[in-house]
Formats: structure tokens, C-alpha cells, sequence
């Protein structure tokens, strides 16, 4: 156990960079799971990683603006896609959601497989690098999160299909480059889940408040014990989820 790993210095813009996340994430994700369409945010990281992945191919630097706009390209081309397939087959969307997320993935092994540092590249997009990201990152991040939470709470789902969409495509693209897709979904379907016998007046305080908590206690323990930091954050979610959910409903199962 190493508590100089406990710097502030780098642990403060991982945590902000979570609660940027979750800023977004929170309330979409109970948006998405009242939709059941529970696997979007795979789908959509997915193909706006792929987009990063195309773009990394072509020359592009890792965190120049032709990267964001790949990425932010392919997620919108995939919201676009998946508002169609809604429309059309709402029946088996879940379904053609998760035929999304393999192509996108299955693609993105392609185009890394001639790459020497490919399977670095693809953990890196798939756990993030969450200890790596500075306070530069967070700035645009954050200007964009608050212009998707001004929509969503203003318009909610007067939004309608083609609107929801193409904001969980731009929340979606931001988060994936600072935290990874496994965080961005959990992020998403944790707090969601742990809240969804809560009332709606509670229910956002309680998901921003289990997901704030996971992030901290994940990254200090992650520091404390020299483990990679993203995978400690979902697991953080998971297991704090369970006596969140069982606190928070308990008020309202006796009222």
C-alpha cells in the first residue's frame, strides 16, 4: 500500500474528469434504461472509438482536432443510424444495438491489427486512462457537458428520437477519450440501475452521489494499490451500488 500514490495533483483531474462523466451520463442513462435500450452506450463509444482508431490510421495526432472530429463523425453516423433502425424495427433494436457494438469493435481489431502498439491502443480505449488526463482536457469537456445538460433538462424528450440520439452521441464522444468505454457504460447503467426504485425527485441526487463516491474511493484505491485505475472505478460502482440501492429505496418502501 503506497500512500504517496495519494497525489492531488493527479487523482484531482481524474476525479473532476468522472464527475464531468457522470454529469451527463446519470441522466441519460435513466433516460436509457426507462427506453431499454440498455447497450447504446456500448454501441456509441464503440463506433466513436472506431472513429479515433480510423483517425490514428490516417496520421492523424492523438489529440489533435481531426481525431475529435472523426470520432465525433462516427457516433453522430451511428445515432443516425440506430434513429432509423428505431423507427423501423423498435421491435428488435436491443438487438441490432449489439450487432452495432461487435462490427464496431470487430472493424477497430482490423485496422489495429498491423499496428505495433495495437493492443495498447485498444486497452487504452476500452479501460481509458483516467490517472493520464490534465486539466486542458477537461475545459471543453466541460463547456460541452453543460451545453448537453441545458438541452436535456430544458427540452427533456420534447428532444424526440433524432435529438436524444445525437446527444448521447456527443456525451458519449467525450467521455470514451477520458475514461474509456467499460467506465463511460458503467457511468451510465450503474447509477441508472441503482436508483430505479428511488422517487423522481431523489433519484438524480442518488445517482450523483453513488457515482461521485465510486469514482473517488476507485481512483484512491487504484493509487493505494497500483491497479489499473478504470477497472477499479466500475468495480467501485458495482459494489457500492448494491447497499446504495437498498438505502435509497428504503424511505420510500416504509412511506
Amino acid at each position: 500500500m503506497n500512500f504517496d500514490a495519494l497525489d492531488l495533483t493527479i487523482l484531482g483531474p481524474a476525479f473532476l474528469a468522472g464527475l464531468l462523466v457522470l454529469a451527463t451520463h446519470v441522466p441519460l442513462g435513466m433516460q436509457v434504461l426507462k427506453r431499454g435500450i440498455v447497450f447504446i452506450d456500448l454501441a456509441i463509444a464503440q463506433v466513436a472509438g472506431l472513429g479515433v482508431i480510423a483517425a490514428g490510421n490516417l496520421g492523424f495526432e492523438p489529440q489533435g482536432w481531426g481525431v475529435q472530429a472523426a470520432a465525433v463523425v462516427a457516433a453522430l453516423l451511428g445515432a443516425v443510424l440506430l434513429t432509423w433502425s428505431e423507427k423501423r424495427w423498435p421491435e428488435i433494436q436491443e438487438a441490432l444495438i449489439g450487432v452495432l457494438f461487435v462490427l464496431a469493435a470487430s472493424i477497430g481489431m482490423l485496422l489495429l491489427a498491423r499496428n505495433p502498439h495495437g493492443g495498447e491502443h485498444l486497452q487504452n480505449l476500452l479501460v481509458g486512462q483516467i490517472l493520464w488526463v490534465n486539466y486542458g482536457q477537461l475545459l471543453p469537456v466541460a463547456i460541452l457537458s453543460a451545453v448537453i445538460l441545458a438541452l436535456w433538462f430544458g427540452f427533456g424528450e420534447r428532444l424526440g428520437r433524432i435529438g436524444f440520439y445525437v446527444l448521447f452521441a456527443f456525451a458519449v464522444t467525450a467521455s470514451v477519450q477520458l475514461v474509456g468505454v467499460y467506465l463511460v457504460f458503467a457511468s451510465l447503467i450503474v447509477p441508472a440501475l441503482a436508483s430505479r426504485k428511488v422517487s423522481s425527485r431523489r433519484r438524480l441526487a442518488v445517482g450523483y452521489a453513488l457515482g461521485a463516491v465510486s469514482y473517488g474511493a476507485g481512483l484512491a484505491l487504484s493509487a493505494l494499490f497500483d491497479l489499473p485505475s478504470g477497472a477499479v472505478v466500475v468495480l467501485s460502482l458495482a459494489v457500492l451500488a448494491i447497499p446504495a440501492s437498498a438505502l435509497a429505496a428504503k424511505p420510500a418502501a416504509q412511506g
